[in-house]
């Protein structure tokens, strides 16, 4: 197997792994602005998850029983946002804010006021955390050229939050597209006094997207710390919930297409790193800061118009007022 190949391999194999928390992150973002409801605090909620996950996995000594706990605090800020913006038709941008702020500090405290360690979780051992899992007859299908290393780098050797992301994507669009429920979130994002004229409750609806939106951030949130990562760390998120909101858009609110918009900001995250200290010919040795602020300069360039229209869902941002 040459260096090249195995490179791209290597690059690949850590694009998945990166792209996963996004393509969570991304679908709990779909149904919140299917819905109506602009959600940007998915970076706050992947956080507290994060946090939540790794100190009751580091203290009970389960990965699931830290994934459990995520899901909880995740939804539970889910409806802290839905009871400001749904039921008390505030803000939906300053109420997504205010969580990612609130987040960002509470979890530096509690972190102090539970560990001393400095705002940090203490590490996680493998019986704590999801360990990679290897796919049957990988080892021995290695040998085979090129299709062998494949498997065997490339789709086995990923844990089980890994697989679920992408298992989660088809699953988002056959509810979204193929189910009564989709039919009545896409119209509730789009007209919400017609589906209060049918009957449906608005209110309802647009808790149950952010519902189910909390259940996957608390996924995406467990993974960053008990699986990609040993334990928490200060703002470990690093701003990945905005990249999914930026995927989300790239994508124009369509499953799939946001998943390939999540695989390339992780393409390039994972490349960043493969290039530091790398001299290119003619160029020289690139800047750390400008590979690591690569993804960040993308949602820039794509959000500046770069893609094309991308046209939301028309009742998205906008609070429901239920006509007398």
């Amino acid at each position: 197997m040459s260096d090249v190949f195995l490179t791209v391999l290597l690059t690949l194999d850590a694009t998945i792994r990166v792209s996963s928390p996004l393509i969570l992150a991304a679908m709990a973002g779909l149904f919140a602005e299917r819905s109506g409801v602009v959600d940007i605090g998915l970076e706050g909620k992947m956080l507290a998850s994060a946090f939540a996950a790794a100190s009751v996995a580091a203290v009970v000594g389960s990965p699931w029983a830290g994934l459990g706990v995520a899901i909880i605090v995740s939804c539970g800020l889910a409806m802290l946002h839905g009871f400001a913006t749904i039921t008390h038709r505030g803000d939906q941008i300053v109420s997504g804010m205010a969580i990612n702020i609130l987040v960002g500090g509470l979890t530096i405290i509690l972190g102090l006021a539970w560990f001393h360690q400095g705002g940090l979780t203490p590490a996680l051992n493998n019986e704590s955390r999801f360990l990679s899992i290897t796919l049957p007859y990988a080892e021995q299908l290695a040998y085979i050229p090129v299709l062998g290393p494949i498997y065997k780098e490339l789709i086995s050797g990923h844990n089980i939050l890994v697989y679920a992301a992408f298992a989660v994507v088809p699953m988002v669009w056959w509810v979204v597209f193929r189910t009564r429920f989709g039919l009545r979130l896409r119209a509730v994002g789009e007209n919400p006094t017609a589906v209060d004229t049918a009957g449906l409750s608005v209110i309802k609806l647009r808790y149950k997207a952010l519902l189910i939106g909390g259940v996957l951030c608390g996924v995406a949130g467990a993974y960053i710390a008990t699986a990609h990562n040993a334990q928490f760390t200060r703002d470990m998120t690093a701003g990945q919930g905005y990249i999914a909101l930026a995927a989300l858009i790239f994508g124009k609110w369509r499953p799939l297409t946001v998943m390939l918009a999540c695989l390339l900001f992780g393409f390039l995250d994972a490349l960043a790193v493969r290039l530091q200290g790398v001299v290119i010919p003619g160029i020289g040795e690139i800047p750390v800061q400008f590979i690591e602020a690569t993804p960040y300069l993308l949602t820039v360039i794509l959000l500046a118009g770069f893609i094309g229209r991308a046209i939301p869902p028309k009742a998205s941002g906008m609070a429901y007022v239920k006509e007398r």
